[in-house]
């Protein structure tokens, strides 16, 4: 199975169209966003025009219309991952978590986050086989602990050029695509 990684879209529907084209035809059915969609508006672009299931986490810029629209605010007395579940909720396709998510893709247990340092602590927990984040716009990947730290880029076309990752859960191969090369 292909499964698409993105993060830090910023509301750009025209790269957005971009990356769901390339998984339809591609035939991927999972995408998962590690935050910074912006708005609603793109949220619902994504649900209209992919046909699989998508996992997302909030970002520092998701508006708090967006945040508050599902969960209340978190309780200021957890102050790290460790100390809070991946709870989420489902809307339309979109799997929705609002501090970091989990998920089993083949046998493989996966977090993904916004924040780097968050997905530091998640990699150190041992949970987890990949855990993917974005925040830097910039595209990278180390390994902390047996564990797989993956950041698929942006693709507001922000800082860096516009990138995502695609996994292939079979071998657990990474593959980086420049959106700037897609029609």
């Amino acid at each position: 199975m292909l499964v698409v990684i993105i993060s830090d879209i910023h509301d750009n529907i025209p790269n957005l169209t971009k990356v769901l084209a390339y998984c339809r035809e591609n035939e991927i059915k999972k995408i998962i966003c590690c935050g910074d969609l912006a708005s609603m508006e793109t949220l619902d672009f994504s649900n209209d025009n992919f046909q699989g299931e998508i996992f997302y986490t909030f970002g520092n810029m998701d508006n708090d219309f967006l945040k508050d629209y599902f969960f209340e605010k978190l309780d200021p007395s957890t102050s790290c991952l460790a100390g809070r579940q991946a709870l989420g909720m489902t809307y339309k396709k979109t799997k929705i978590f609002k501090n970091f998510g989990e998920a089993e893709f083949e046998n493989t247990k996966v977090a993904f986050v916004h924040f780097p340092w968050e997905a530091e602590e998640l990699c150190r927990m041992g949970k987890y086989q990949f855990v993917f984040y974005g925040h830097t716009h910039k595209p990278f990947e180390e390994i902390i602990n047996e564990c797989k730290m993956l950041n698929p880029g942006n693709v507001a076309n922000q800082i860096y050029p516009p990138t995502f990752a695609v996994w292939n859960t079979e071998d657990d191969e990474f593959g980086l695509v420049r959106i700037n090369g897609l029609k």
